[in-house]
């Protein structure tokens, strides 16, 4: 069996590789009780050709379970909704996403695509990120929030020809879609869909995630700017589209892929047989935290907005009218940023929505906590007051001691570096 796939852009090249006879379905991931080891490299034979229309303009076809089925038949354990909790090898893929890189399957996060001429400004209005400053090929990370600034969601844009497609989290999309319904008026020409079960979304994350993708010969897209996103099509399963974005939902670094479910099992084996290593949700969650990605519910709720967060990176100072400017707008001029989130590595488990004190006084509260990346660690998220939150700040939390430290994903230019920050990282 060969995998075809075409990429839109201009430069013509190709490379042969050879897939295994093996149908998707039998394919064998090997384990032991010390390392995880994939099957041969596949072969995939890619051809360029011409830009064209964003393939999400037609609606694919629903999900059918040959994804699940090859990923439990390769040993994964699944929830009862169909999400992969692990594939037995947590500690394993930790570690490959610091020393090499693995792949997680989200699927169960929303995704979300909104067209129309108008799409633009209308997201442009209701999120905080400067949308009619993006071309076709862009993308950004942009927040919903409350007209008091409070975090509903963070949200993965790609803007394409005829779409804009956003991924959400899994608890926030649907209410996500209703509000966005609910703001488009008759003369608007917008429309929002939900394209979540017509679709997967997989993430490869890791400091050799471009290796994966020189192996693919995807050399164009490798040190684009965050966002950037190409399209391919996987030829043998009638040409089903698959896109592919520069960052990895966690990072600025590494790759997203948006594709049909008819090529997700093909494409979920190539990315294996190249040497990525598959990652389960309860390792991701870990890695979550250790990243510093917030999340709803826990670390973005309202009892704090969106600065406070430290989701800088999401957030357009320059551009007008949106939901939740003014309150925004007023806590910068007026230094209103009382407290940031951060990351605190802890001796021991503490239970989310404990205070975090100083010298027995309440300087926050705790909101994530996870095992690191080994059993054995323990770290989490909190939000502290300016005045006791710097790097290397040691904390009790719920009685459990702790030391601050950044984390990766939080971009906070308000933030007082203090002493200690040389040893203060994960």
């Amino acid at each position: 069996m060969e995998v075809l796939l075409s990429c839109f852009s201009s430069s013509p090249t190709s490379l042969a590789l050879r897939l295994p006879t093996t149908h998707p379905r039998r394919l064998s991931l090997l384990r032991t009780t010390t390392s995880w080891r994939s099957p041969p490299p596949p072969t995939i034979r890619l051809s360029f050709a011409s830009a064209s229309p964003s393939p999400f303009d037609l609606s694919p076809p629903p999900i059918d379970h040959d994804l699940l089925d090859t990923m439990v038949g390769a040993g994964a354990r699944a929830s009862d909704d169909g999400t992969i909790e692990s594939f037995g090898n947590d500690s394993l893929a930790l570690d490959a996403a610091f020393d090499g890189v693995v792949v997680t399957d989200l699927t169960h996060f929303g995704r979300v695509r909104v067209i129309g001429d108008d799409r633009l400004h209308f997201l442009h209005n209701q999120t905080t990120a400067n949308f009619e400053c993006l071309r076709e090929g862009e993308g950004c990370d942009t927040a919903f929030v409350t007209p008091t600034a409070r975090t509903v969601d963070i949200a993965h844009a790609w803007v394409m020809k005829n779409a804009v497609i956003l991924l959400l989290s899994p608890t926030t999309y649907n209410s996500i879609i209703e509000t966005l319904n609910k703001y488009i008026f008759f003369s608007d020409k917008v429309e929002v869909n939900d394209i979540t079960k017509q679709t997967c979304f997989f993430s490869l994350f890791g400091p050799k995630s471009n290796q994966i993708m020189e192996a693919l010969n995807l050399h164009d897209i490798i040190g684009q700017p965050y966002g950037t996103h190409r399209h391919y099509n996987v030829h043998q399963v009638d040409g089903f589209p698959v896109t592919i974005s520069v960052g990895s939902v966690l990072s600025e670094d590494g790759f997203s892929f948006l594709l049909s479910p008819s090529s997700a099992a093909s494409v979920w084996q190539t990315l294996i047989g190249l040497g990525a290593v598959p990652m389960g949700g309860n390792a991701w969650k870990r890695l979550r935290v250790l990243q510093g990605r917030p999340a709803p519910g826990s670390d973005l709720t309202n009892e704090f907005n969106v600065l406070e967060a430290g989701l800088w990176r999401a957030i357009s100072l320059n551009k007008g009218c949106y939901k939740g400017q003014e309150t925004i707008s007023r806590l910068i001029t007026y230094d209103g940023v009382k407290q940031h989130l951060w990351g605190i590595r802890l001796s021991g488990p503490a239970k989310p929505g404990s205070e975090i004190t100083v010298d027995g006084k309440k300087v926050g509260k705790f909101t994530s906590y996870a095992l690191g990346r080994k059993d054995d660690e323990h770290v989490g998220l909190g939000y502290i007051r300016k005045q006791a939150g710097h790097c290397g700040a040691e904390v009790l939390v719920g009685g459990v001691a702790g030391k601050v430290i950044e984390v990766p994903f939080l971009c906070d230019p308000t933030r007082t570096q203090g002493a200690g920050s040389g040893d203060a990282k994960i």
